[in-house]
């Protein structure tokens, strides 16, 4: 039989609620009270439900990191400058950043995907080229790319999807990486939720008091300039957003209707989820939400999307860290169904005194 073919576009099913339900009926006979062992539980319903799977497979896990540059790095919008993204694209590679340690201590591969770095990335197994320009356009001054090129990097991000799912992976963790993109997920929370841009934007790599009321004023110039349509994903994409945003959407979109669990990271991917969503409301429910940033808009979209994060950890770092350590809860929600014993199985007397 062939592999299926996923599309950025087609429909995403509901969750399998039979197949949810022989799950929690399991967990009600393990040897425990039930509900014990709380969320860990719920986890296991849900990787389910995704996966029509029991135990729902868990093994095989990878990291899909997505690199772009944005143009409204000329801004100051960031603590770093520009150049920053292709030399922490090439620590990726080397094996030398936060996602990689924390992705080997969790089994799990990382894909790093150039998507739009505005360098020359070498070649290397690890890497996939998917340059769609060298950055965005200044998100202040007009769109930050085409509508074709949102829609080309939706795309991307499916066909990375695909080749996971081909490689036999069973859960993708997303990640990011690229100089002022809080900014650009800042403007695309603020036009989705209509939340004020004070709210939805913090600090990003760690600018100081001056910077962020700049950051502010940025943003607004970006909203007024372009009028992004909240009621048209794909032109808030278009006039705020960029080119590993688009390709997270696409993994997103992609991996949910192969039934595989994503592992959502921060506040960038939480942007992507976010849009997502916005385009097929099924999605959400193959979403798990790994932690939740020390940055504002994220708990705004997390509440947005009704996700309630495994950690709280403070991160703010981005690259897929927070999936990567979620990753264990997965093994052990997926373990608990399939290896826990029955009161049965156990000879345990469960009768009530």
């Amino acid at each position: 039989m062939s592999a299926p073919v996923a599309r950025w576009d087609a429909r995403i099913d509901a969750l399998d609620e039979d197949a949810m339900r022989r799950a929690k009926d399991r967990l009600d006979r393990l040897t425990k009270p039930r509900e014990s062992l709380g969320r860990i539980e719920s986890l296991a319903i849900q990787l389910v439900g995704i996966t029509r799977q029991l135990p729902p497979p868990v093994a095989r896990k990878a990291v899909a990191v997505f690199a772009a540059d944005h143009g409204v790095a000329v801004e100051g919008v960031s603590a770093y400058p520009q150049s920053v993204t292709a030399q922490m694209v090439a620590n990726f590679l080397r094996g030398g950043a936060a996602i990689n340690v924390l992705a080997r201590r969790a089994g799990a591969r990382v894909m790093v995907v150039d998507i739009g770095v505005a360098a020359d990335v070498p070649s290397h197994p690890a890497l996939v080229e998917m340059k769609l320009g060298r950055g965005t356009a200044n998100l202040a001054d007009g769109p930050a790319m085409t509508r074709e090129q949102a829609r080309a990097a939706i795309e991307a991000g499916a066909h990375v999807a695909q080749r996971l799912f081909a490689d036999g992976v069973d859960v993708i963790g997303i990640g990011e990486m690229g100089i002022a993109n809080t900014t650009a997920s800042s403007a695309i929370t603020a036009v989705l939720t209509g939340q004020p841009i004070e709210r939805v934007t913090g600090r990003g790599t760690g600018i100081d008091e001056a910077a962020h009321h700049h950051k502010l004023r940025v943003i607004e110039r970006a909203l007024a300039v372009n009028h992004p349509d909240a009621t048209d994903p794909l032109d808030v994409l278009a006039k705020v957003g960029g080119f590993e945003i688009g390709g997270l959407i696409g993994v997103i979109l992609a991996a949910a209707q192969l039934r595989i669990p994503i592992l959502v990271d921060g506040f960038i991917t939480g942007a992507a989820a976010l849009l997502a969503a916005t385009m097929e409301s099924h999605v959400v429910s193959y979403l798990i939400a790994s932690h939740c940033s020390q940055e504002p808009g994220h708990r705004v979209i997390l509440e947005t999307l009704r996700l309630r994060p495994l950690l709280e950890l403070d991160l703010r770092l981005g690259e897929g860290t927070g999936a990567a350590l979620a990753m264990p809860l997965l093994d052990a929600a997926a373990a608990i169904l399939g290896e826990m014993a029955t009161f049965d199985e156990a000879g345990v007397d469960t009768q009530v005194r």
